[in-house]
Order: C-alpha cells, then structure tokens, then sequence
C-alpha cells in the first residue's frame, strides 16, 4: 500500500473510531427522551436478549482477540504493518456503529431517579466518567493505539518502534483509569432501562476480561517494570485492593 494511501487510511480510521465513540455515549445518555437505547419498535424480549447478547459478544470478541500477539502474528501476513492497528480500530468501530444500529429496545425500567438531587448527580457522573475516560486517553499515546501513529511514521519512512512503557498523571494511581471512566458512564444514569442494564452488564464483564488479557501482554512485553507497577498501583479503583 503506498504511504499516503496508508496515511489516508489511517486518518480516516482514526475519525471515524472518534466520531463512533462519540455517537455511542450519546446513544446511552439521556439527552433525548426516550434515549436512543430505548427508542425504536420492540420485539419479543427473548428475541431482543438474544440478538444485544450477541451483538455485545461479537465485539468484544473482536476487540479482544484481534489485539492478542497470536493473531496479530497471522493477521499481519495479510494485512500490511503499517495499517494492522488502524484496520483494527475500522473493524471495531464498525461494530460499535452495527451495535447501536442492530440494538433492540428493552424500555422496561430498572430504576427511575426522580429526585432533583440525585438526579442531576447521576448526570454528572455520567459526563464525569467519559471525560475522564478521554482525559486518561489524552495522558498517553493514544495516537499509537488508534494507529495514527504508524501511518505517520509510514509516511514520514521512519520505522516503527513500541512506545516506552511510562507512568504518568493519574497512571499513577490506576492501572485502567479509561476502563475506570468508561464503568461509571456505562452505569451512572438517573433512567436504567433493562436494555441499558444489559449493555452495562455485559460491557463491564468484558472490560474485566479484556484487562485480565492486557495485563498479560504487557507483562510479557516489559517483564520486571510491569510487575513493579501492578504491585504498587491499583487495578481499576485507587486504595482498593491492587491485583
């Protein structure tokens, strides 16, 4: 692939991944009524369960398999180096768009907080975790993670080299901080619809899933300096039990 194809490839991966995460808060948020989880016509509910299941499950899947060692080994003999990470951030926002597309309503309500007070708290907890979650990103180099980075580098014929491990900011506190942010919007909401629970559910059981597979990597990837961290830092919650 030429370099400026690539570096077109990559740019457009990286906007497109931005503008779906974006879409996806809105999506759950409580900024229309009803709030786009639960909008549109309903089906049989053992017919909704099945088709969120499996749309939450096929990207998780894909998130977490595609960004193992083993197959990113085979992945590469097909898909060119300098895209591998931008063709992988395409084909996860890509199911985050067929999820919130293909998402079937399940209106029936948890909870509903009525109060003033409790109400506008869960709000802000909701917009705090996602700013969060775009600060922590914002602390590392998470050009390299959407694969901006690479298709740079591509198109500068610079070679490519990992990004030194490095402690910074809230990093020092929390292993996960953007998995962190991501629970608290994921659940800070003053409307939970059974559809809503379900997504935060299963978001959530993959997030842990996902990190438990990360941790390995890392450590195997930065050996004694990884190890060092994980003991002296906390996995999701700052003070609560480390490992």
């Amino acid at each position: 692939m030429g370099k400026i194809l690539a570096f077109v490839y990559g740019v457009i991966g990286f906007l497109l991944f931005n503008a779906t995460f974006i879409y996806f808060i809105v999506f759950i948020s409580n900024i229309f009524e009803p709030k786009l989880i639960d909008s549109g016509a309903e089906v049989p509910t053992a017919l909704a369960l099945l088709i969120n299941l499996g749309l939450i499950s096929l990207f998780a899947v894909q998130h977490s398999v595609m960004a193992r060692p083993g197959f990113k080994q085979w992945w590469l003999k097909i898909v060119p180096t300098p895209i591998e990470r931008s063709t992988y951030v395409f084909i996860s926002s890509l199911l985050l768009i067929l999820l919130c597309w293909q998402w079937q309503p399940l209106p029936d309500r948890v909870w509903q907080v009525e109060n003033p007070i409790g109400y506008w708290v869960l709000i802000g907890l909701f917009w705090f975790g996602w700013l969060f979650s775009f600060f922590a990103g914002s602390q590392i180099d998470q050009s390299d993670l959407i694969g901006l980075r690479q298709v740079y580098l591509y198109w500068r014929g610079k070679p490519y080299t990992e990004v030194p491990f490095k402690v910074v900011s809230v990093y020092k506190y929390i292993r996960h901080p953007i998995m962190l942010g991501t629970i608290i919007g994921l659940w800070a909401t003053p409307t939970m619809s059974v559809g809503h629970l379900i997504l935060a559910i299963g978001f959530t059981v993959y997030i842990f899933i996902g990190i438990h597979f990360e941790e390995k990597d890392m450590k195997a990837l930065h050996g004694e300096s990884y190890d060092k961290y994980r003991q002296e830092t906390s996995k999701v919650l700052p003070i609560l039990l480390k490992k």
